[in-house]
């Protein structure tokens, strides 16, 4: 099947190009090429042509519209044009290149005109833009498409995510005012495990061992922090360390987990349609989990009433399942989990429901990204019981704040509080043994 429409549409100049023009616009330049072609190629065909073979016919009617422009541009020009065509008629176009840097971690865009990207913990303006909103809507549109969501007036709001997992919220008018906010929260391509967290300095040696050592006792784990602080990165990292013939069952409300077993079941949450039917939440994603014989259910993170039933998976034998919460300490991630329960419905007195959450959740991390852009397990703690009608938690590990560097970069150290978990019987049982001296107090590590 041929991708241009008709082969007289083919310019025939590919002859050698001349030097540069002065003042050079490729965005300018792009978007008339980029119609152009539009016209010109039979886009049904594309996703079947070769990316190589595409780039040289490409190339060869470029020359041909650029000269019809009677524009003069260098051979590296009209590469550079070439790539950047390609990018809008396969990629997602002046994005592309800033996904492909594997040193951002974070692209913010603030209407079609200003884009910044977070690297190593600090954000920065590029000077990639958008030729209006129109050209980002469309890209909007092309990637909630893909993963069978829309945003629209009727619908101004979207969650969606791309091929490799990077997660993507955007925002349109009439609720953005100046013109369409989208966030892309990027995956790295190899997944951060333990290892690399503790090169990072996000956690230390001894606070990994302990980590790995409680997901493989089965333990259940709650992941605290705010936005941005590396909780689904923290999850993970801890995932990796699930025994491969376990099977785990993960819900989302975008799929974003990169769990690496070969036993994993991925549940995706789904909007309303355009009639404002058909929508499925988590919580009736987590009751369908437990049909579905899962030994430990995942959710990426609790927001609301589903908080209820994966307490009650976790009470219920699926020992060593995860989640994550928003919230700025550990108790506030309890108090949180108490509140979102409530919105269940169900009449619960708080002394029997704080009950349960003491049975379910037996440990407790906390995650925090510091202004210097950095991300840290702050506190690593564990839930003992009730004592009258308060949960009983006790601190293993924290992070202890000195101050600020010559270079604005805080300073610590990770230090042990000198209590002795009590799920360390539960590892002696399973065969899993931790050197004591790991919990000795004081034990500080920078």
């Amino acid at each position: 099947m041929s991708f241009w429409k008709e082969p007289a549409a083919l310019p025939a100049n590919d002859g050698p190009e001349v030097r540069a023009a002065a003042g050079f616009d490729t965005l300018d330049l792009r978007v008339r090429l980029h119609q152009r072609l539009l016209e010109m190629l039979n886009l049904a065909a594309l996703d079947q042509t070769p990316r190589e073979t595409l780039r040289m016919e490409v190339r060869r009617a470029v020359i041909g519209l650029v000269a019809d422009e009677k524009r003069l541009l260098t051979p590296g020009q009209i590469d550079q044009l070439v790539g950047e065509l390609l990018d809008e008629l396969l990629g997602l176009g002046p994005l592309e290149p800033l996904l492909k840097d594997d040193e951002i971690t974070d692209i913010l865009i603030n209407t079609h005109e200003t884009i910044y990207v977070e690297r190593a913990g600090r954000l920065e303006r590029t000077g990639v833009r958008f030729q209006d909103a129109r050209h980002l809507l469309r890209i909007v549109n092309k990637i909630v498409s893909a993963v069978g969501r829309r945003v629209d007036e009727s619908q101004p709001m979207v969650d969606a995510r791309l091929g490799d997992g990077s997660r993507v919220n955007a925002i349109i008018p009439p609720l953005a005012v100046d013109g369409p906010l989208v966030s892309i929260r990027k995956f790295a391509a190899r997944p951060i495990d333990m290892a690399r967290l503790v090169a990072l300095g996000s956690v230390t040696a001894e606070m990994a061992e302990v980590l790995k050592a409680i997901v493989e006792a089965r333990r259940n784990v709650l992941i605290s922090g705010g936005t941005g602080s590396g909780k689904t990165t923290l999850l993970n990292a801890m995932s990796a360390h699930i025994d491969e013939h376990e099977r785990i069952i993960t819900i989302e409300d975008s799929a974003e987990l990169q769990l690496q077993q070969p036993h994993v079941g991925r549940l995706e949450t789904r909007p309303s349609n355009i009639e404002g039917k058909g929508e499925v939440t988590q919580r009736e994603l987590v009751k369908n989990a437990l049909r579905m014989r899962p030994d430990r259910i995942i959710v990426g993170e609790v927001r609301a009433d589903e908080a209820f039933d994966m307490l009650q998976a976790m009470n219920t034998g699926h020992d060593g399942s995860m989640t994550t919460v928003h919230a700025n300490s550990p108790r506030d991630a309890l108090l949180r989990v108490e509140q979102m329960v409530g919105m269940a419905g169900f009449d619960i007195a708080p002394r029997s429901l704080r009950g349960q959450i003491a049975s379910a959740l037996q440990v407790v991390i906390q995650a925090e990204r510091f202004e210097d852009g950095r991300r840290r397990v702050v506190s690593i703690s564990e839930l003992v019981g009730m004592e009258g009608e308060v949960i009983s938690m006790q601190e293993i590990f924290r992070f202890r704040r000195r101050g600020r560097g010559p270079n604005g970069e805080v300073l610590g150290d990770f230090e042990a509080t000198g209590v002795r978990p009590k799920f360390m019987e539960i590892l002696t049982a399973r065969g899993i043994q931790l050197p004591p001296e790991i919990f000795a107090p004081g034990r500080v590590s920078t």
